[in-house]
């Protein structure tokens, strides 16, 4: 896994258990991006919801005083915040020894201030959901790239160089060899890209591959690839192998927006057979938290709108955390809309 998403799922799952004891934690989400203007506005945001939130503390108890030194350690790290990120997932609480602090590449909807007894996760864990770690690979006949991508930046690029080829006026068997020639390099070329993609998305635990090939290279390719990773591939776009990686970021996260759309159907379809054949799948709140509890869910199918499910959409991708269960976010509301909004698949029926 790249060493950023490492670090982020080391990250949540610290906060997933962290427990606060009698102090309030506070989970602060800003969205970075630049506006119109170009300048990133959550000053006036704060200044608004930090006291609003605050203000149900009395003056002098150990909770508030937690909460101010928080506002303080909060108001220092932003001054220095670099201009370059997009999105900030920030978690506090002093009186229980907890400043973490999350700058990202990608970005959040929107920004969200949240006082609790635990740190608000739900939209971190979208984040992780909507930017998933995959590779890019740009090939043609003598050259390739592979770039990982996590979280909406480059975490890796690598360069395949093959032989270059030229073609010559040949007649007969001369330029019949010649071909073959020609032919073998694309081969040897297309093996080493593949081998090279394998060794990657194995080691790092990727499972979508996005590729931009030439009609001369594509079929060798395919060809090449073991059937684990071949079945890794969701799409085939067309990119210019010098693309810059903004564009080719861009264009690989459209299509895993629509793979996401065809997959979610797939997924949820799958909940719905396993729960009316009271097999492995359950539906609803109440019968999710129960599985949660048994230590039955494998994958928790949750709406990508939160305020669908009130405080029980943190709940759940809470235990999801605590418990390794895999979270999908469902896009598309009207699929598990007729559930209450949630399921889960289930390791093994009782």
């Amino acid at each position: 896994m790249p060493q950023q998403l490492d670090h982020l799922t080391a990250q949540l799952d610290r906060l997933a258990s962290f427990d606060a004891g009698p102090f309030p934690v506070i989970s602060l989400y800003l969205n970075l991006q630049a506006d119109d203007r170009g300048r990133d506005r959550f000053d006036a945001f704060l200044r608004k919801e930090l006291p609003e939130r605050t203000r149900g503390y009395g003056a002098d108890g150990p909770e508030r005083k937690s909460l101010d030194h928080d506002a303080e350690k909060i108001a220092a790290y932003l001054a220095s915040l670099p201009g370059s990120l997009n999105g900030l997932a920030l978690f506090a609480c002093s009186g229980a020894d907890l400043f973490e602090a999350i700058p990202m590449a990608a970005p959040v909807e929107a920004h969200e201030l949240i006082v609790s007894d635990q740190p608000h996760l739900y939209p971190l864990v979208r984040v992780l959901d909507q930017f998933p770690p995959h590779v890019v690979v740009l090939a043609d006949t003598h050259r390739a790239r592979i770039v990982v991508f996590a979280l909406n930046d480059v975490q890796q690029t690598d360069q395949v160089e093959g032989v270059k080829t030229r073609r010559h006026k040949m007649g007969g068997w001369s330029q019949a060899r010649y071909q073959r020639h020609i032919e073998n390099f694309h081969v040897q070329h297309a093996k080493e890209v593949a081998d090279h993609l394998a060794r990657i998305v194995r080691n790092e635990r990727i499972d979508r591959i996005v590729l931009s090939a030439d009609e001369a290279i594509l079929p060798l390719l395919r060809e090449q690839l073991p059937k684990d990773v071949l079945d890794r591939v969701i799409d085939v776009v067309h990119l210019d192998v010098n693309a810059p990686n903004r564009t080719i970021l861009e264009t690989s996260i459209a299509a895993l927006r629509e793979n996401d759309a065809q997959t979610d159907r797939e997924h949820v379809d799958a909940l719905v057979a396993g729960y009316r054949s009271r097999g492995l799948g359950c539906v609803g709140v109440d019968a999710v938290r129960k599985a949660f509890e048994l230590g039955q869910v494998d994958e928790l199918l949750i709406t990508s709108n939160e305020a669908a499910l009130g405080d029980a959409a943190e709940e759940l991708v809470a235990q999801a955390r605590n418990t390794s269960a895999k979270v999908r976010f469902i896009e598309e509301a009207s699929l598990l809309a007729p559930f209450g909004g949630v399921g889960a698949i289930l390791r093994f029926r009782l």
